[in-house]
């Protein structure tokens, strides 16, 4: 069984925080929601409410199998968190997967874990990830490495059989 941090915080897309986190528990792993202050509860875009189980301060990348970066707005808060960035960068730098749909590349790009990586994200981010280095393709998934991608909410399928493929 694989433990997943999901970086979350304000606005997120709603269905790519929950069809990810409900197929990595329907697969057996456990799924912790990881957030700037544990107990903060965060809205997503269209009204889903989630609690932060675990705070920025509270954890560390060897505790964790993967992470995933769900999108909406949240990236853009969650990488003004330090200790989110180095959580992912540390993941990232470990192998473990890091998985990443629509605006989370803003994430990716902040820890400088997408230099001289492909990826793909929301077409809004595309500027940002390759001004962190990185070759952009308008793919609905994207595996390079560890490093998983995805642009929309209607990807969710691809973005999710390849994050579990890597769980194992």
């Amino acid at each position: 069984m694989a433990k997943v941090a999901f970086l979350v915080d304000e606005i997120f897309e709603d269905s790519e925080f929950q069809v990810p986190y409900d197929d990595v528990r329907k697969a057996g792993h456990e799924a912790v929601i990881v957030g700037m202050a544990k107990g903060k509860q965060v809205t997503g875009k269209k009204g889903a409410k989630v609690t932060v189980e675990q705070g920025s301060s509270d954890v560390r990348a060897d505790e964790f199998d993967a992470v995933v970066v769900p999108g909406g707005y949240s990236p853009d808060k969650v990488r003004t968190d330090k200790k989110l960035v180095a959580l992912t960068r540390a993941a990232f730098d470990s192998g473990k997967p890091v998985a990443a749909i629509c605006h989370a590349g803003w994430v990716l790009a902040e820890a400088d874990v997408v230099r001289g990586k492909t990826v793909t994200s929301f077409h809004s981010i595309r500027t940002d990830l390759e001004n962190a280095g990185a070759t952009w393709v308008d793919k609905e998934v994207v595996e390079d490495g560890n490093l998983i991608t995805s642009r929309t909410p209607a990807d969710l399928p691809a973005f999710c059989a390849a994050l579990l493929r890597q769980l194992g």
